[in-house]
C-alpha cells in the first residue's frame, strides 16, 4: 500500500475531501506494509522506525516542513463552528483572528526542515494525521454529549466526567477528565465539544460561544488565560477531557480502518489503549 493510498482512506473516514493544512505526507511511499504510529512522531522516531524495520511512521501532531508552518490555517474551519452554534459570522472571525496571528508569528522562525530532511535522509516514509483524527473525535464525543442532554435538560458537570469515564481511553489514559471552570453539580447547559480545528481558539473564542449560549465547553486542553477569562464571565463552564487520551479516540478508527485494509501497526508516543 502507498502513503497516499492510507492518507485517502484517513481522509474519507473523516469525511474530508482534501488533506487540510496540518495534514500531508512529508516523504512518500509505496509497498507499506509495518506502520510505526504515534501522537508525536519525530527524528528519534523515525531513527527507531529505521532501527526496527518498519516501512513507514505515521504522527499525529505536525512536526514538518508546510503542515508546521501553515498550521494556523487550520483555525479557519472554526469559523463554521461557530456560526453554526449561533455565533455572527462577522464576530467569529475577529474572535479567531488574535489566536491565528499568534501561531503564524509563532511558526515563523522555527526549524521547518528538521524532520523533512531526517526521513529523506533514512528514506523513510512519514506522514502526519491531525486534523482528520481530531474531527472523528470531536463527533464522537458530541455524540456522546447529546445522547446524555437529548431528554435531561438538568445534566450537571459529574454527569459528563461519568459519561467520559465510561471511555476506555480515559480510563487507561494519565491526564483524567476534569472540570477547569464550574463546579460538580453546576447545570451543563447546552454541551459543545471543541476537539478539532488546529488549537484551542482562545479567551475571544469562548467568549463568544458562551455569549451565544452555550453553556459548557468540553475541550482536549485550555490554557490558564482561557480558564480564569471564563471564570471571570461566570456564565459557562469548561471540562478538560484530557489531550493524549482525546486524540487516541480519533486515531484508534484510523488505525482500526488501516488494519482492515491489511496494515500491520505498532503504537507508541502517546497513543493511549482503549
Amino acid at each position: 500500500m502507498t502513503t497516499l493510498e492510507m492518507m485517502q482512506a484517513a481522509l474519507e473516514l473523516a469525511g474530508l475531501e482534501k488533506a487540510p493544512e496540518d495534514t500531508g505526507i512529508t516523504y512518500p511511499g509505496e509497498n507499506v506494509q509495518k506502520i510505526l504510529m504515534g501522537i508525536d512522531m519525530e527524528s528519534p522516531e523515525l531513527l527507531l522506525a529505521k532501527e526496527l524495520g518498519f516501512d513507514c511512521v505515521v504522527s499525529h501532531h505536525p512536526h514538518s516542513g508546510l503542515e508546521m508552518m501553515n498550521f494556523y490555517k487550520v483555525l479557519d474551519i472554526q469559523i463554521d463552528k461557530m456560526v453554526s452554534n449561533g455565533v455572527p459570522i462577522n464576530k467569529a472571525q475577529k474572535a479567531l483572528r488574535k489566536k491565528m496571528a499568534l501561531l503564524e508569528a509563532g511558526s515563523h522562525p522555527k526549524n521547518y526542515d528538521k524532520v523533512d530532511s531526517m526521513a529523506k535522509l533514512l528514506e523513510m516514509p512519514y506522514m502526519n494525521i491531525h486534523l482528520p483524527a481530531d474531527l472523528i473525535t470531536e463527533r464522537k464525543v458530541q455524540s456522546l454529549m447529546d445522547q446524555i442532554s437529548e431528554n435531561n435538560p438538568r445534566v450537571v458537570l459529574q454527569d459528563i466526567i461519568n459519561e467520559l469515564g465510561k471511555l476506555g481511553v480515559y480510563q487507561n489514559g494519565l491526564s483524567k477528565p476534569v472540570i477547569r471552570v464550574g463546579g460538580p453539580s453546576d447545570f451543563a447547559g447546552k454541551i459543545l465539544v471543541l476537539m478539532a480545528g488546529g488549537t484551542n481558539g482562545g479567551v475571544d473564542v469562548f467568549k463568544a460561544y458562551f455569549e451565544a449560549g452555550i453553556g459548557t465547553i468540553i475541550c482536549m486542553h485550555v490554557p490558564e488565560d482561557v480558564k480564569k477569562a471564563s471564570e471571570d464571565q461566570n456564565i459557562g463552564n469548561v471540562i478538560v477531557a484530557g489531550h493524549m487520551s482525546s486524540d487516541s479516540i480519533g486515531l484508534h478508527e484510523i488505525i482500526k480502518l488501516w488494519r482492515s485494509m491489511g496494515l500491520e501497526i505498532t503504537t507508541m508516543s502517546g497513543i493511549v489503549p482503549e
